[in-house]
């Protein structure tokens, strides 16, 4: 176990927490967590690039604890009336796609290791301030029409990531068809 699969671990453990701060309206508490768990995201990666301490278990982990922060994150948000229906429809959908595809390739006998992309990255970053913006303006009290502009920025990038996502894995089953339909027995 080292520092950055640490923080990783860190990240999944803080999860359930935001989850009862949530659901008991504490969000200002909520929004600390929040933001603590996003810090500790950037932190694992940075770290183990800068260490050179990149690990399969960390390469597991991590895409773990961020779908877990951002599923019980948006779920939450919704349920507590914060964020529309739609795009949580939008981003749970995008990830349960992923995780099922992931485990399809994973059966069909290959190694399947995440890479995220841009488009992944700049998902995960229109998420993030869309889940800090929802939990600041609720705790102020602020409503203002611009959130509808970053709703649909995030489900843009959420689902043209998908979209990238789901090409890789059909790449990498295509691959697999092609490579066996030309053995001879």
């Amino acid at each position: 176990m080292n520092l950055p699969n640490f923080i990783t671990l860190v990240r999944i453990v803080i999860a359930p927490f935001f989850i009862g701060l949530m659901i008991y309206h504490h969000y200002r508490i909520a929004t600390a967590v929040f933001l603590l768990a996003c810090v500790t995201d950037a932190l694992d990666g940075m770290i183990a690039r800068l260490t050179n301490k990149k690990t399969d278990l960390g390469a597991f982990l991590d895409p773990i604890a961020d779908k877990l922060l951002i599923v019980s994150a948006f779920v939450t948000l919704v349920l507590n009336g914060i964020l529309p229906v739609w795009l949580v429809m939008v981003v749970v959908s995008r990830d349960v796609i992923l995780v099922l595809g992931s485990i399809v390739i994973y059966y069909m006998g290959h190694e399947f290791k995440a890479q995220p992309s841009i488009a992944g990255k700049a998902t995960t970053v229109f998420q993030l301030l869309t889940v800090t913006l929802s939990l600041i303006l609720r705790i102020y009290g602020i409503k203002t029409p611009w959130m509808q502009l970053l709703y649909w920025v995030t489900a843009g990038f959420t689902v043209a990531s998908g979209i990238q996502y789901i090409a890789r894995g059909a790449k990498i089953v295509g691959n697999d068809q092609q490579n066996t339909s030309g053995k001879t027995d």
